[in-house]
């Protein structure tokens, strides 16, 4: 006699949750979204061994498996930043959220309306929640064809959805969005309607830069704690000297406007977004 719905799904689900390529499958891909794209094998096992028993019996305990990703040494250390291998592509979502997060975004109407940001053209080939299929937004196994990467058969699965069409987009989109914030069409009104014609049309989501535009007199100073608050401090010497020397190309007064000031440390932002020692993670 066949067992009834209800009881047929907790026999599947249980089925599936203690097979053994579980743990090793979900250690991976936690890892590759939080670290690395490329762990050791022993740092896998370490985290897979952590879903398979807590320390206490218990398996799939998320509290032992995300301690495990993220207290290893392989994920703690200074060791990493000198491996050319070593870490992961920021996805653009990402890099929206630490943006919003480090410099006060905040939404005018209360409403945190956002519409699609998916074409690689304009945008960031991403926007939250829409994910082209069940299986996100890139492959964990994907490997950059024609790539450094591609010699070594490293995978970098946020590298599926980076072309020159959607790096140029990225930075087009970002240089308004930076100074003036996201367009919101009808704040006051839920996300499926439109209109354009709304009096309550306009850059809706801005960021306050507040800490940032009193530091923006001074380039290496501003770039300073950008370069802490988005990069820990990574950026190389010679990334800060050439985006100091091409903030300074623009004096600013004493007297300096509100808009000119902002206009600074919007470069200054743009400058370490745009880099490369930002977009990888380490």
């Amino acid at each position: 006699m066949e067992a009834a719905g209800p009881e047929a799904l907790k026999h599947a689900r249980d089925t599936i949750f203690n097979h053994p390529n579980v743990g090793p499958f979900f250690a991976r891909q936690m890892i590759q979204r939080l670290v690395t794209s490329n762990p050791s094998g022993a740092y896998v096992a370490r985290v897979a061994a952590a879903f398979g028993d807590n320390g206490l019996g218990v398996r799939g305990d998320l509290k032992a498996v995300f301690a495990a990703v993220l207290l290893i040494d392989e994920a703690r250390t200074s060791t990493g930043l000198t491996q050319p291998g070593y870490g992961k592509v920021r996805e653009p979502m990402l890099r929206l959220v630490q943006w919003g997060r480090t410099f006060g975004l905040a939404s005018a109407h209360g409403s945190w309306k956002m519409g699609v940001l998916s074409k690689p053209g304009r945008q960031w080939s991403q926007s939250p929640l829409r994910s082209p299929s069940v299986f996100n937004y890139f492959r964990p196994g994907c490997v950059p064809p024609s790539t450094s990467m591609a010699t070594i058969k490293a995978a970098v699965p946020e590298f599926q959805i980076v072309s020159e069409t959607s790096g140029a987009g990225y930075l087009n989109f970002m240089m308004g969005v930076i100074r003036r914030g996201i367009y919101v069409n009808a704040p006051d009104l839920p996300n499926n309607v439109a209109n354009s014609k709304n009096p309550r049309s306009g850059f809706d989501l801005q960021a306050s830069y507040e800490k940032e535009l009193a530091l923006a007199f001074s380039a290496p100073g501003l770039l300073g704690r950008i370069n802490l608050l988005l990069c820990a401090g990574q950026l190389s010497v010679s990334t800060m000297v050439t985006i100091s020397r091409a903030l300074e190309l623009t004096p600013l007064a004493v007297s300096a406007s509100l808009d000119s000031r902002l206009d600074r440390v919007a470069g200054a932002v743009l400058m370490v977004m745009a880099s490369a020692e930002y977009v990888l993670q380490k």
